[in-house]
């Protein structure tokens, strides 16, 4: 599938910002299931510094913006050939070795009633038949529903309320795969629409999970299915925080707001 992505995120300053710093993962992955055609990160006002791609195989680029600032934009915009791989992150280079995603952190620390869901999704096969179910019990478990968990709700909470978006969908599958010893990380990206055609957040989030004999095998429980075609993967992470696409400070005293647009699309071949 060829996909065109226009993302553009404004930030505002109350007060005018003496400088802002910023570090992005927002170029696509290199793997076997994307094929980058033509991608352009634009930051208004800023100078490019540093760039490189970290121990998880995600390009890394840093951005910074003298002052005084009140408004900054961060422009991506770009094409790309996608390929289903049912899910499998295949022909993806990294150095990290997967045991380093056994570590949990504040959003994905499993409680009893998250370690007791997982406990119901262990099958004699293991692997990928138990990857499978831990998607499916999170999506059992978590109705889609936007606006009823913010930035900062652990996965133990959007499973106590039943309710929650992709994000908390994932953090609730990394919880439980690393409490069974499975490495598990955050996936952030894009999505183009869900299966039958109904638009979707394009800005979208899901799990990867280790499984011996195939690697990294990516799961979203809000779609109820693994990656494939629709889906566009930037980076990899601990937990949402982590892998956030951008990351940053500002300098001053000022209130930072912040609105997002992102239209992810269908192009002719």
């Amino acid at each position: 599938m060829l996909l065109s992505v226009d993302h553009v995120t404004r930030y505002r300053y109350d007060t005018p910002a003496r400088s802002v710093v910023q570090s992005h993962r927002l170029t696509p992955s290199r793997f076997d299931g994307q094929r980058l055609l033509d991608w352009e990160v634009s930051v208004s006002g800023g100078l490019a510094g540093g760039a490189f791609r970290d121990g998880a195989g995600d390009w890394v680029q840093g951005w910074s913006v003298p002052g005084p600032v009140s408004e900054i934009s961060v422009t991506v915009r770009g094409r790309l050939e996608t390929t289903d791989l049912s899910g499998v992150l295949r022909g993806h280079r990294e150095a990290v070795p997967p045991e380093c995603y056994l570590r949990s952190t504040t959003p994905t620390q499993a409680d009893q009633a998250l370690a007791d869901l997982a406990a119901q999704c262990v099958t004699a096969s293991g692997g990928l038949e138990t990857a499978h179910r831990l998607s499916a019990a999170v999506a059992d478990a978590i109705v889609y529903r936007p606006g009823t968990t913010h930035a900062h709700t652990t996965a133990a909470e959007s499973l106590a309320g039943g309710e929650g978006v992709c994000q908390d969908h994932a953090h609730a599958v990394l919880a439980m795969a690393r409490h069974l010893g499975m490495p598990a990380r955050y996936v952030s990206g894009y999505l183009h629409a869900s299966e039958d055609g109904t638009l979707h957040e394009a800005a979208h989030a899901w799990a990867e999970v280790w499984v011996a004999g195939l690697g990294w095998v990516g799961f979203d429980p809000a779609n109820r299915c693994c990656p494939d075609e629709r889906y566009i993967r930037l980076g990899s992470g601990l937990d949402a925080q982590d892998a956030a696409p951008i990351r940053g400070i500002a300098r001053g005293p000022g209130v930072e707001s912040m609105d997002v647009t992102v239209a992810v699309q269908s192009v002719q071949q």
